[in-house]
């Protein structure tokens, strides 16, 4: 719901950095490889109780993530950029629930799987329809320039960042956070679909 706002206000600095790192010779599939890694240092020190360096290194995740795109509009946007940026996204995603599993299995299993099913619901809703947009010949860029048709939601990528931050200030609480997102997760998945079903039949000859 806030991405494209946030992107109004994040987007100019990032492309003067991904035009640095260009300048540099540093490719975005490059960028997208060192954000994984910071995903998995985040997920791997929240699987300890390590929630203070998780989250730093959760922010230079989606500092990645971000540098990634940049550079890419600063060079060449390719097929497999997007691809491995939005597996990439994924990846992530469902690191850092699982790992609030792993640190502490009979407190926060039944909440983390909860929103992992949410994440998979809004996912699959999500790439379901950026396939059928590509081949209605569909595009929008409300949501910046991306490699396929991004369909906004009421919990999307700056929603779900807030969250992973507050699991991480407040990890006693994340049976609670993790039900109340994983809710508006469901709520936002129902609503694609029905944005969907509009959209589609508007197309329709």
């Amino acid at each position: 719901m806030l991405d494209a706002t946030a992107r109004r206000y994040i987007d100019p600095p990032l492309n003067r950095a991904g035009q640095a790192l260009a300048d540099l010779g540093i490719s975005a599939n490059t960028v997208s490889v060192v954000g994984l890694l910071f995903g998995a240092c985040a997920a791997l020190c929240i699987g300890v109780g390590l929630f203070e360096l998780a989250l730093v290194a959760i922010l230079a995740n989606r500092l990645a993530d971000g540098l990634d795109g940049a550079v890419a509009r600063a060079t060449e946007k390719t097929d497999l950029g997007g691809f491995l940026d939005i597996v990439f996204d994924f990846i992530f995603y469902g690191a850092v629930p699982f790992a609030f599993v792993v640190y502490d299995p009979a407190g926060n299993a039944v909440a983390g799987a909860v929103l992992l099913l949410s994440f998979y619901l809004n996912g699959a809703t999500f790439l379901a329809f950026a396939t059928l947009a590509a081949k209605q010949g569909m595009n929008t860029q409300a949501q910046g320039i991306k490699s396929f048709y991004y369909l906004g939601g009421l919990a999307e990528g700056t929603e779900t960042i807030a969250v992973f931050i507050a699991f991480c200030l407040f990890p006693g609480a994340f049976v609670y956070l993790a039900w109340g997102f994983a809710i508006i997760c469901f709520i936002s998945a129902a609503a694609r679909i029905f944005m969907v079903k509009a959209l589609l039949e508007n197309k329709q000859p």
